[in-house]
């Protein structure tokens, strides 16, 4: 579920905004709008039992096409995971393609329809889906999406995304059950310190500045 809600590639890189105006939805989804071919950074944190620190992932969104949306992990391993036309293929190094279609997942495939229309500002499609929320003002802002769907809604509680004036800085997934997973963007995930931990990466997902 996480891995789909950071293959959203965006980062407006336009001037910063001086006006403390508030935020709404209507400009977020119109600062976010931007035409393929777009990529940026991320970086994400995974915790688990069997490791001392958290796994630090990095690597590239990207949206080549309005149709096609790729995640490729470039540290520690190298991964892709592209989604076009339905289906997910994932590749990873030295392994054999593994396909998978949204069909048999269909939160999933809800998702990618939703983050198309994120992409292409359509808040008449997105609303379809989710209960749109937006709070702060136009220097540090959040959208929050909540799925009206119940088969979604079983297993996503909400997706957040936090920017700072025209670039988008975080997208938080919330699962119903579990802990909430965080991906940096752009330059948030460029000045990450290198010992981010994950109580790290939450304040500076929620708009703390990086302690190199």
């Amino acid at each position: 579920m996480a891995m789909l809600c950071a293959l959203l590639p965006l980062s407006a890189w336009a001037q910063p905004q001086t006006a403390t105006e508030p935020a709404d939805s209507a400009w977020v989804l119109a600062t976010l709008t931007q035409p393929p071919p777009v990529a940026t950074a991320f970086l994400e944190l995974r915790e688990s039992r069997t490791l001392d620190v958290p796994l630090r992932i990095s690597g590239e969104y990207a949206r080549p096409d309005a149709q096609t949306l790729v995640r490729e992990v470039r540290a520690p391993y190298r991964e892709t995971t592209t989604i076009r036309d339905g289906e997910a293929v994932i590749a990873r190094e030295g392994r054999s393609p593994r396909r998978v279609r949204l069909s048999r997942v269909p939160e999933l495939a809800a998702l990618q329809a939703s983050f198309g229309a994120l992409l292409a500002g359509d808040r008449a499609a997105l609303e379809r889906q989710y209960t749109l929320s937006t709070e702060g003002d136009r220097q540090a802002w959040t959208l929050t999406l909540v799925p009206s769907d119940a088969a979604v809604a079983r297993r996503l509680e909400a997706i957040v995304l936090h920017g700072d004036g025209d670039a988008l800085r975080c997208i938080e997934s919330r699962p119903a059950r579990g802990e909430a997973q965080r991906t940096l963007l752009g330059a948030a995930a460029a000045d990450a310190a290198p010992d981010l931990d994950a109580a790290g990466l939450a304040a500076r997902c929620a708009g703390a500045r990086s302690s190199r």
